[in-house]
């Protein structure tokens, strides 16, 4: 089997969103499972919009979700390929030149709405005459081209959907080319795909219409196509499709926020699949579990709440290996003990600092203390060296010395011992606590 080649195709005019994430990391992961490459291509053809600011950023998005390129590419440095081509396709009758204004066109599609008719471009521009067109020309006129379609029905096998077909009759002639020159999405995006030998497009659905325009100019200009998949879509909580443009969950702003990027990950791609949403530890592990045919062919909601229950549960389970180096660029250098006594209490990696600062005090006062109480149990605590057996040994005896259980027992120690009504197991914490500060909380 061929090993894949797939491309991811953002355009660097806003930050990327969750619901591109989902879209690179479907290309990525099913790539580089099976060996294969992931292309990342600017399509920074719209020049205006265009900024390295945005590229810059999109890498350093990809990047901390862990998808590292093997080529990048933009567009931008590729107009020679377009220019050449655009000719080539002038030469063989496939790209004709068109003179009417928007306001024109706009014209035309009302009387056609009026009539009942969809909004098909009536390729007048065929029949314009030489002398028809010098004249456009000298009123200044500059044309649009537009490809000039098979009136066929174009069918293909979707990895997602499974059998596919466009009416290609019922769409009008792409435009290609603008009348100030500039290129719009299709052409480049066709022309890079051939020219990087990319085998599978995977995109949202949203693109279905144009794969059959697609593949139509890809068998002018190569004689075949890729192999197309074409997944649902994210939408926010309440239906609502996600846009860079409005700033819907940009991942910038959801590593800001303090998410895990494989928490990140996960749900992307897990959310409107076969696979239950739950925490992935690494991207090879949430590779295995892609399968295209099994993703589902309704919207995928992406809804916030989810996200937050799903990062604190990546926490819950990481591995310390993966947190030392993330503790100690925190200034937290406590060892493992530490990561697995609070790692489940945390909602965000940075709240480690916080039960770092629980531990090694001071702590603030929460409450009347028990002073009577706490004497009690200070006089029968045992001395170091303490491991995870202190506390429950500890507390039995405070149990038969003092007539206290449950809640009234362990939490004016927790209290005492960490300011806080709720934490990690004390049993975990107490060792870390030392015997000394132990000793000073309970007697404060």
């Amino acid at each position: 089997m061929t090993k894949p080649i797939v491309r991811f195709a953002p355009s660097p005019t806003g930050r990327i969103h969750i619901g591109n994430a989902r879209t690179a990391l479907l290309n990525y992961l099913f790539a580089h499972r099976a060996g294969g490459q992931f292309i990342l291509r600017y399509d920074d053809t719209d020049i205006e919009r265009s900024t390295k600011e945005f590229a810059d950023g999109i890498a350093v998005d990809l990047d901390w979700m862990g998808i590292k390129p093997d080529l990048v590419i933009r567009q931008s440095e590729r107009f020679d390929l377009y220019h050449a081509v655009a000719d080539k396709l002038r030469a063989m009758g496939k790209l004709y030149a068109c003179y009417e204004t928007e306001e024109e066109l706009d014209r035309k599609r009302k009387r056609q709405a009026a009539r009942h008719l969809p909004p098909v471009y009536d390729r007048a521009a065929l029949k314009l005459t030489a002398e028809e067109k010098a004249t456009y020309e000298a009123e200044g006129r500059k044309p649009h081209w537009r490809f000039l379609l098979d009136y066929k029905t174009v069918a293909w096998h979707d990895l997602v959907r499974g059998e596919c077909t466009v009416d290609c009759a019922s769409l009008s002639d792409p435009v290609l080319i603008r009348a100030d020159g500039t290129y719009l999405y299709t052409l480049p995006s066709v022309l890079d795909d051939i020219d990087t030998k990319v085998t599978h497009v995977i995109r949202g659905e949203d693109h279905v219409t144009n794969t059959g325009v697609q593949i139509q100019i890809f068998e002018t200009l190569s004689g075949s196509s890729p192999l197309f998949g074409h997944h649902n879509l994210l939408t926010n909580a309440s239906g609502e499709g996600l846009s860079k443009r409005k700033g819907h969950f940009s991942i910038s702003s959801l590593r800001e926020d303090g998410m895990e990027p494989m928490a990140v990950a996960s749900l992307a791609v897990l959310v409107g699949s076969s696979e239950s949403v739950r925490p992935i530890a690494k991207l090879n592990e949430l590779g295995a579990l892609i399968d295209l045919v099994r993703l589902s062919r309704a919207p995928a909601k992406f809804d916030e709440a989810e996200l937050d229950g799903l990062n604190a549960k990546t926490l819950h389970a990481m591995a310390y290996e993966t947190a030392a180096p993330r503790l100690r660029a925190l200034g937290i250098d406590r060892g493992e003990a530490f990561w697995m006594a609070v790692r489940g209490n945390l909602e965000r990696f940075a709240d480690a600092v916080n039960w770092a600062k629980v531990i090694e005090g001071p702590i603030a006062p929460n409450g009347a203390r028990d002073h009577a109480f706490l004497a009690e149990a200070l006089s029968v605590l045992p001395a170091s060296p303490w491991d995870t057996e202190t506390w429950g040994a500890w507390t039995i005896v405070v149990k038969e010395k003092t007539g206290r259980k449950g809640k009234d027992l362990f939490m004016p120690l927790r209290l005492a011992l960490t300011g806080l009504k709720h934490g990690p197991e004390l049993k975990r914490i107490l060792p870390l606590i030392g015997e000394t500060e132990t000793r000073r909380r309970l007697s404060d």
